[in-house]
C-alpha cells in the first residue's frame, strides 16, 4: 500500500469516482483502496450525482471526472465544479489522449489528466501527486506546446470565470433553450435568466448569445456535444 502523502492520514482522504460506466468505477475504487488504504469513496454516474455526493462530506479530497458523462457537456463539468467547489482538486479522466484536450483541462482549472489506457499503478500514482498539490499530467504532454492562439487561452480563462448558475445557463443557451424554457429548468425567473445572460456575455466579452454559444464551441474543440442534461 502507498503511504499517505506527509500532512494527512491516508483514513482521513474522501475520494469522489464520477464515472458513467459502473466496471470502470469498481475498477478505479479498488485502485485507490489498494492505493491510499481506508478511505471513504463515493461513486456517481452522472454530474448531479458528483454535487449529492461532494454535499455529504464536509471535506472532498479529490474528484476524479470523467470527461463525458451523463450531466456533462464537454468541459462544461469541470468548469462547473471548479466554479462551484473551487477548493476541491479535480482530476480530469478520459478516453481521449488528445494534448488540445488535456491542456484545455489544465487551462480551466483541472488538476490533472488521467487517461483511461494508462496502468492502475500510475493512476495511483498520479492521484497521490495531486495530494501533494502538484499537477499531474501525461509525460508526453508540454503545455507550452500545441497551436492554441493566446485568444484561445483568453477565453478559457474567461469561461474559467463563469459561477455555477452561468455554466448551466450557457450549457442550455447552447440547447437553443430559450430564457422562459431557462427559467423552467432552473426553477427561476426569466428576470435572473436574463442577468445570468448578460453576465455571461460580459465575462466573455461578446455582443450576443449566438456569440456566447460560438465561443463556447470553439473553447471546447469539438468537445461540447449533446452528452445529456
Amino acid at each position: 500500500m502507498r503511504a499517505a502523502p506527509e500532512g494527512k492520514n491516508s483514513s482521513g482522504y474522501v475520494f469522489v469516482i464520477a464515472d458513467d460506466h459502473p466496471l470502470f468505477r469498481g475498477a478505479l475504487r479498488h485502485a485507490v483502496a489498494d492505493a491510499f488504504g481506508a478511505v471513504t469513496i463515493e461513486e456517481a454516474g452522472s454530474l448531479d450525482e458528483v454535487t449529492h455526493a461532494v454535499t455529504r462530506h464536509d471535506e472532498v479530497d479529490i474528484v476524479l471526472l470523467d470527461l463525458a458523462m451523463p450531466g456533462v457537456r464537454g468541459f462544461s463539468g469541470l468548469m462547473f465544479l471548479r466554479a462551484q467547489y473551487p477548493q476541491i482538486p479535480v482530476i480530469m479522466i478520459s478516453g481521449s489522449e488528445e494534448p488540445a484536450v488535456i491542456r484545455r483541462s489544465i487551462d480551466l482549472g483541472a488538476s490533472g489528466f488521467i487517461p483511461k489506457s494508462m496502468e492502475i499503478n500510475a493512476i495511483s500514482a498520479a492521484i497521490a501527486h495531486v495530494l501533494e498539490g502538484g499537477i499531474w499530467l501525461p509525460d508526453h504532454i508540454d503545455l507550452e506546446g500545441g497551436e492554441e492562439d493566446d485568444s484561445q487561452r483568453d477565453l478559457a480563462k474567461r469561461l474559467s470565470t463563469l459561477t455555477p448558475q452561468q455554466v448551466r445557463v450557457l450549457m442550455m443557451l447552447s440547447e437553443g433553450l430559450l430564457n422562459k424554457q431557462i427559467a423552467y429548468e432552473l426553477r427561476v425567473s426569466e428576470a435572473t435568466v436574463k442577468a445570468h445572460v448578460s453576465a455571461i456575455l460580459q465575462k466573455l466579452n461578446v455582443d450576443s448569445r449566438t456569440q456566447a454559444v460560438i465561443a463556447a464551441a470553439r473553447i471546447e474543440s469539438g468537445q461540447w456535444q449533446a452528452l445529456g442534461m
